[in-house]
């Protein structure tokens, strides 16, 4: 489904994205790895909000906020400041959340995606840092739950919220951005997107003629893209038949794919903002410089030096940068085999078959793609065979030798292509003569024939073009 701005779609995304590639919490020495561990094991008094526990700042966490701000175009703010969010929610074990208010690390930022029309630029309102609340687990949907579970293992964990300007005009454009940042966060290494909570998404959106909602805690892409669509259709059906879309909350229930109310929407004067008293102001800009000769290579710059260095299509190089693993483990088979038909087959057929499966590109080797690559360019395999390579090597293991050989694989002599269509055409008078008489879909017929016979080994553009010559 595409939407045009005719439809007066308007979105904006507040991104809260988990640090978690740091050792400890934002204030306080409990370490990050709790993912695996049992609940309410990885906290302690400061995280726990109890009465005479001091905050300590994270510098590493400082300084990846500000390198997620270089990386997408944003000015660093000469002095930051941490303030207390006031609002009583049970995963907010002190009453408060210690987040940044009017100072935000960063602002004024710019992330170019493809829209739905060409190129898109999505504004960056602020990143700004704080701390993770703990982990509410219902005991049933939120809205039926029949109880729920608190795990404060998540809480002070060090969160950067990054906020959009409502220019995104689709759900489709909304997932394309979401993708784009995660790649870019992925390239700075400062999260891990695999671990549970490490990205999550509010929407806001709104429709000409109607007021803003925001759809809180979109754990997945994916997700993001669903809740939007049903939203619009909700508020389409509420201003078609004459109602009023009223500012508020809802919640978005992944199993059921619909949104929920949860309660009006806050606005800033509801948390009572007012400076953080246990920790002073930070000067940062001065390290800017500093973090910038840092930076690694980005998706965007490493797309136009694939393009250039190994004189591939602007297709392949952005589909292969989309990932960084991928993009590293196609400059180690380029390295090896002509770049151009390697980004073929990783692009196209190899990325396709682990997403089909759900894995990454951890599953491959090198050294398999490199001798599939120089097989398929001694003319030894047809592209058919390369591609049950692939599938086996993803679905049974092996390398691509033994596989080649224990399935027969090696592409058929030329004489034993002629002999086969000899015996096709010979078996299929009739399907020669639909073919003589317009039916083009008989020579389909009759290649795949050959192809049967010859167990998937020949070419079958050449089988193509053999068979035309012969009864034309």
């Amino acid at each position: 489904m595409s939407y045009s701005n005719t439809d007066g779609i308007m979105i904006g995304l507040e991104i809260h994205v988990q640090l978690n590639r740091l050792k400890t919490k934002m204030f306080c020495g409990c370490s990050t790895q709790y993912h695996s561990s049992p609940p309410n094991t990885h906290v302690c008094p400061v995280c726990l909000g109890l009465p005479g526990a001091l905050p300590v700042i994270n510098q590493k966490a400082v300084e990846s906020a500000m390198k997620v701000g270089l990386a997408l175009n944003c000015e660093i703010v000469e002095q930051t400041q941490f303030h207390r969010k006031n609002y009583y929610y049970p995963d907010l074990p002190k009453g408060y959340q210690v987040s940044q208010f009017d100072y935000p690390i960063v602002s004024n930022g710019k992330v170019a995606i493809e829209g739905e029309d060409g190129e898109l630029v999505i504004r960056i309102r602020r990143a700004h840092m704080e701390e993770d609340p703990g982990k509410l687990i219902h005991m049933g949907s939120i809205d039926k739950s029949k109880g729920t579970l608190i795990d404060y293992n998540r809480s002070g964990m060090a969160l950067l919220e990054i906020v959009t300007e409502p220019d995104i005009r689709s759900p489709k454009e909304a997932r394309r951005f979401l993708d784009k940042l995660r790649n870019i966060l992925e390239y700075l290494d400062v999260f891990d997107s695999d671990l549970e909570g490490a990205m999550r998404v509010d929407a806001n959106i709104s429709l000409q003629g109607g007021d803003r909602t925001e759809i809180k805690n979109i754990s997945s892409h994916k997700g993001a893209e669903r809740a939007l669509l049903y939203e619009i259709m909700r508020q389409k059906n509420l201003l078609r038949r004459g109602e009023i879309v009223t500012m508020e909350t809802r919640h978005f229930d992944e199993a059921r794919g619909v949104t929920t109310s949860m309660r009006s929407k806050e606005e800033e004067h509801d948390y009572r903002y007012f400076p953080e008293p246990d920790l002073v102001p930070l000067r940062v800009k001065d390290r800017t410089e500093k973090l910038l000769q840092e930076l690694p290579e980005l998706p965007d710059a490493k797309k136009e030096r694939l393009i250039s260095q190994y004189s591939i299509s602007d297709m392949h190089a952005k589909a292969l940068v989309s990932n960084l693993k991928i993009a590293n483990f196609y400059e180690e088979v380029a390295s090896e085999v002509n770049p151009k038909v390697a980004a073929t087959w990783i692009a196209d057929v190899l990325k396709g078959e682990l997403n089909y499966r759900d894995l990454t590109i951890d599953a491959c080797k090198v050294e398999d793609i490199v001798q599939l690559v120089t097989m398929i360019m001694e003319n030894k395999i047809t592209d058919r065979s390369a591609v049950e390579v692939i599938r086996t090597l993803l679905d049974s293991g092996g390398n691509c030798m033994e596989i080649v050989e224990k399935k027969g694989l090696v592409k058929v002599e030329d004489n034993v292509v002629e002999q086969a269509v000899d015996d096709v055409l010979g078996e299929n008078k009739n399907a020669i003569n639909d073919y003589l008489n317009g039916k083009e879909q008989s020579l389909n017929f009759l290649v795949g024939q050959v192809m049967k016979k010859t167990r998937g080994r020949a070419d079958p553009m050449i089988v193509r073009d053999i068979i035309a010559n012969r009864i034309k």
